[in-house]
């Protein structure tokens, strides 16, 4: 399902522990690390395609996790132009996604990543909350920061201040700013 302008509908999810930390995965056979994310089907909410794909790459249930927040909306970002498959119709240009923030309440021995035929991650690990904006493909890097900075408040109320400290989103989005010029904040 790919809309008008070329976006396929995608769920996000931010993983995190009361201590403020985020579950990071990295990609099978590749050195990339990313949160989970997956695609929606015609059929579902956003909800519903967060607690499936939750189930599908990491293995957990949705008594293992309470939904904490959610971005307000869509948050887009662009494919480069090397991994656009321009001979598939409809093209497919990106990515639109809604992002969960999500409180892990299971077990660490919860988390299977390898429940379907092929597992989109092989190892994963607990990071500092601005962790991901500096660590994930640059393509992915400004949705990054986009959701965290709409998911933070939520994220203090559970962690706190010293797990979710504010200097350090904005020192990620000087970084962004930076990084991309003028462009950031727009869309």
């Amino acid at each position: 399902m790919i809309d008008p302008d070329g976006f396929r509908p995608n769920v996000g999810i931010v993983l995190m522990r009361t201590d403020g930390r985020l579950f990071w995965a990295r990609r099978v056979n590749r050195d990339g690390w990313q949160f989970p994310q997956g695609g929606m089907n015609t059929d579902e909410t956003p909800l519903e395609a967060m607690y499936r794909e939750l189930h599908e790459e990491v293995g957990l249930l949705p008594e293992h996790v309470e939904v904490l927040g959610a971005t307000p909306g869509w948050l887009r970002y662009r494919l480069p132009k090397r991994c656009v498959r321009y001979g598939t119709k409809p093209v497919c240009v990106g990515q639109k996604q809604v992002w969960f923030l999500l409180r892990f309440n299971g077990d660490e021995a919860d988390v299977r990543l390898n429940l379907t035929e092929k597992p989109e991650f092989d190892s994963w690990r607990w990071v500092d909350f601005w962790y991901p904006v500096e660590h994930v493909v640059n393509f992915k890097r400004e949705v990054y920061v986009r959701a965290l900075h709409h998911l933070s408040d939520h994220a203090r109320t559970i962690a706190g201040d010293e797990a979710v400290p504010t200097n350090a989103g904005e020192l990620a989005q000087q970084i962004l700013a930076a990084a991309n010029g003028p462009k950031f904040g727009k869309r």
